[in-house]
């Protein structure tokens, strides 16, 4: 309940008030309970008062810092503190209500009374009547330093660069042309833009508008919007640490394979080396060529999996072997690149995308080039892009096109909202979302047209059709095109080339991945924040050693278990609750009003009724299918035991159970009553720093009171923040 405010000689506002965790009595007529209070327009008084607390319980309660002051022409968009007005003369030195008016009914608050101000005029009457206080107007930059001292991207082209390198990886290269083919050739472009319109698109925008405003990273970022899915963005961190475990055991390869075309021929050329067998077949040298048979191994495939692998002897997942060491010392250099790349934060990354984001489409032009002029290449983008109508009446197809846009555009890792939480407030993040999203799949077709320009080569050069050749995964990029590079004029070039492609694809998206955890704990915990170095050694390290698996002679099955387990699944689910939470908690026209606040504008109906309804309803039934279509795992013929598959199910349940398990804990320590613990952890129970300084808004309108006198702290809680009802004007004070 809030008391009467108290006006001190210092130039500086001091306001003491109770939360709908302690009970309220008002002494006027006036409409109380769980969500406030608000007095009638007749009242004439306002004397209020509250059951005594503790010294610690007064601590929950009082605040002498920023006020954020939100106006709203309903008490159902304020926060549970409720809406009201104050009258002139009903604040004095010693917190009570003055009595020594004449006429109590001239004191009525009436609706145009020229006798009754707003809040905010009785704070620009106390406060801009006088000069402020030098200390005041320190006090002041120093905060707003602090605000403007959180990183901000050097350059606009940065942050667009780190955000198309994370979205464009290896799966642009080694997945999509293949489902692409698998699944109508051009007709499979019908669904998947009706997918990236309908959700990947608003999703995206959804997950850049999110991070931009509230500047923070996947966890803290629960706390602005509903407290109780805080869980989300512990989730988020374990999906994206998963994944770096295994998905930089195949950037390694990569470079395992670049220093390994450091020679006058590249090692896959021929079939006299240690690791060929007599089964061995090499286009380049026509060595049995002519003695094709179902056990038959191109020089590139046994190169792959006796030299590279070394799976001789270990056939499953339960005799994986011991690392090896060639392995150990390429991931190593991976996660070398990677830590001086993003230790001191985006100002280093984003100077590192410059190459890592640019390189791969110089050398997809150069290769789509090459490609085209090999013999059988028109035949092979034919097969690409021939349009199977009937395909569209495949619910799978439709279901592919889902998948393959929302793993290919990436919301739901963290890395979205990261990267965003250090935009300029104002950046036109809308335009960012929709150009990404653009590139995106434009390369995903152009990688299709270099895939199958050199499948049709290869084909030819066999004698065999598309179908029996490895079209998707790591048998596509480690065995068809490297055995193509073999047959090439200047094959040490072009090898080298390629795989320097696939590593910094691949590269882009580990720097994405790994920011996002970092900036998701750093804002979450101060102290790591202030450690940065130290705390980003020690993610890749953990990193480096849980990878240790994946670079073993079975490291492989490794790799597919956690390729199939750790993200995919929990990522559409997290991704579903975030649509819920953001859309339907926090509220639509309550976002739509925090993107307004930067852009200028409010998103169309579009964009509401996707993340509304659309997203969370496609979310929502991919999750379903994807658990419902599960039918174990298999690897080349090797179909992995029930044990393996119950561990890949317990990884996937990890990320996932972090939402409720955190709920519930969240709920456990939320004080007051069962009604008042549930309006608490739904409704925002921080309000970001950089909203308040600058005179940002909670709802539409809000203002600013910066205090003297007082310990100012580095957060503001909507505990502390107080709903007018005015007239809709916005001020800042």
């Amino acid at each position: 309940m809030h008391q009467p405010m108290k006006t001190e000689d210092k130039n500086s506002i001091h306001l003491s008030y109770d939360n709908a965790a302690y009970s309220n009595t008002c002494t006027v007529d006036a409409n109380t309970g769980d969500r406030g209070y608000r007095l009638h327009e007749n009242d004439t008084t306002f004397q209020c008062s509250r059951e005594s607390v503790t010294p610690a319980d007064q601590d929950d309660v009082s605040n002498n810092i920023h006020f954020s002051l939100a106006s709203s022409d309903n008490e159902t968009q304020n926060s549970d503190l409720g809406i009201y007005q104050i009258e002139k003369n009903i604040t004095s030195s010693d917190g009570r209500a003055d009595a020594d008016d004449n006429s109590p009914a001239d004191e009525k608050v009436k609706k145009g009374n020229s006798k009754i101000i707003t809040f905010m005029s009785y704070i620009k009457e106390k406060l801009l009547s006088s000069k402020a206080s030098p200390d005041v107007d320190n006090k002041e930059k120093e905060l707003e330093t602090d605000d403007v001292g959180r990183e901000t991207w050097g350059k606009k082209i940065d942050f667009l660069l780190s955000v198309i390198g994370f979205a464009v990886d290896l799966g642009n290269v080694w997945r999509f042309p293949y489902i692409c083919y698998n699944n109508g050739g051009g007709a499979f472009l019908v669904p998947y833009l009706l997918m990236l319109i309908f959700l990947g698109l608003p999703l995206f925008y959804m997950e850049l508008a999110l991070g931009q405003y509230q500047k923070c990273g996947a966890i803290s970022v629960w706390n602005r919007i509903c407290p109780v899915f805080s869980g989300v963005g512990y989730g988020i961190c374990l999906v994206s640490t998963l994944v770096g475990m295994y998905y930089n055991t195949i950037i390694a390869w990569g470079v395992f394979y670049m220093f390994a075309s450091f020679r006058s021929e590249v090692p896959w050329a021929g079939c006299n080396n240690s690791w060929n067998t007599e089964n061995c077949m090499s286009l380049s040298t026509n060595f049995n060529k002519s003695l094709i048979t179902n056990f038959t191994l191109t020089a590139s495939d046994e190169y792959y999996t006796n030299e590279v692998l070394g799976v001789q002897g270990h056939n499953g997942i339960e005799d994986i072997g011991a690392p090896r060491w060639q392995l150990v010392l390429s991931l190593a250099a991976v996660f070398f690149i990677v830590y001086f790349s993003i230790w001191k934060g985006i100002k280093s990354s984003g100077k590192a995308v410059w190459i890592t984001a640019t390189v791969p489409y110089v050398v997809l032009i150069i290769l789509l080039i090459r490609g085209c002029t090999l013999p059988g290449s028109v035949e092979g983008i034919k097969y690409y892009i021939t349009p199977v109508w009937g395909k569209l009446l495949d619910e799978q197809v439709w279901i592919d096109a889902a998948s393959q846009i929302f793993f290919s555009l990436g919301p739901g890792f963290g890395t979205l909202l990261a990267l965003a939480s250090y935009n300029n407030f104002h950046n036109n993040c809308y335009f960012d979302a929709i150009t990404v999203s653009i590139i995106n799949c434009m390369t995903s077709f152009l990688a299709g047209f270099v895939v199958f320009a050199v499948l049709g080569y290869m084909a030819q050069a066999q004698g065999v059709s598309i179908e029996n050749l490895p079209t998707n995964g790591p048998g596509l990029v480690f065995v068809v095109y490297p055995e193509v590079i073999a047959t090439l004029d200047g094959s040490v070039f072009w090898s080298i080339i390629f795989f320097l492609m696939l590593i910094t694809l691949g590269l882009d998206s580990t720097f994405g991945g790994l920011e996002a955890v970092i900036t998701a704990i750093c804002d979450e915990y101060p102290l790591m924040k202030r450690n940065r170095e130290l705390f980003v050694l020690g993610l890749v390290l953990v990193c480096f050693l849980g990878g240790l698996p994946t670079v073993t002679n079975g490291g492989q099955y490794v790799i597919n278990l956690l390729d199939n387990h750790a993200a995919p699944i929990s990522l559409l689910f997290i991704c579903f609750i975030e649509a819920i939470a953001v859309n339907w908690f926090y509220g639509c026209q309550k976002f739509s009003n925090d993107i307004e606040s930067m852009l200028g504008h409010q998103p169309g109906i579009f964009w509401k009724i996707c993340w509304v309804g659309i997203c969370p309803i496609c979310l929502l039934i991919l999750f379903v299918l994807s658990c419902w279509k599960y039918e174990g795992l298999e690897l080349m013929g090797y179909v992995y035991p029930p044990w393996a598959v119950a561990v890949g199910w317990c990884i996937t349940a990890s990320s996932i159970l972090c939402i409720p398990v955190y709920g519930v804990y969240r709920f456990i320590i939320t004080p007051g009553t069962l009604k008042q613990k549930v309006l608490r952890l739904i409704r925002p129970s921080v309000v970001s720093d950089h909203l308040v300084l600058n005179g940002g808004s909670y709802n539409k309108d809000s203002y600013s009171i910066s205090m003297n006198q007082t310990n100012l702290s580095n957060s503001v809680t909507m505990e502390s923040a107080i709903s007018l009802k005015m007239n809709g004007d916005s001020h800042n004070v």
